[in-house]
């Protein structure tokens, strides 16, 4: 009588639960470790503290929690803007947070080039961006109107670029609809 244990009829579902605990407690470590970045105490870093909300929210283990907290304390690293291209010419910005530049940067020209983009050197793709706080934001100066299929390459670049550890932020020079609303009643 094969297969008439419990075991045999959870695992599958186990599986599949365990890969999805997994990839939300990476990104709320990753939020953890980032927002740690501007300083480990939740009263002073509203940032932290809603990042640590979170992370009891979907039941984070305290273990999980205090390695990304150590992890962001540990690390030296630097903050820097890398510019690219994706299909069409489409600018993309990407800032990173970094120990190690060189795994950085060859995780992230093995994402753009993944997709039919390129890294470009500094300069190349910031003039379509405009800083709009003093925290390095930015939005779209320049709109560049692309094919759906360019789009849905973007999208698919930005979330494979958003999943590597050092990324803390992409932007694309395809408009978000707000912005493309606002040009249009403008």
């Amino acid at each position: 009588m094969a297969g008439h244990n419990k075991w045999s009829k959870i695992k599958r579902q186990k599986a599949v639960n365990d890969t999805e605990k997994g990839r939300i407690f990476g990104e709320v470590g990753k939020m953890i470790r980032v927002a740690a970045r501007k300083g480990t105490d939740p009263e002073q870093n509203t940032e932290l503290r809603s990042a640590l909300e979170k992370a009891k929210k979907v039941n984070m283990p305290k273990k999980n929690i205090d390695r990304a907290l150590k992890s962001a304390a540990e690390k030296s690293g630097e903050e820097m803007l890398y510019e690219g291209f994706g299909p069409e010419g489409v600018g993309i910005l990407i800032k990173v947070y970094t120990d190690n530049t060189n795994r950085t940067v060859g995780e992230v020209r093995q994402v753009l080039s993944g997709h039919g983009g390129s890294l470009g050197t500094n300069g190349s793709a910031q003039w379509m961006f405009e800083t709009i706080t003093p925290l390095q934001e930015y939005r779209v100066a320049i709109q560049m109107p692309v094919s759906a299929d360019a789009q849905e390459k973007c999208e698919q670049i930005i979330a494979e670029l958003e999943e590597l550890d050092d990324v803390e932020q992409v932007w694309t020079s395809i408009p978000s609809e707000e912005e493309a609303t606002d040009s249009k009643h403008a």
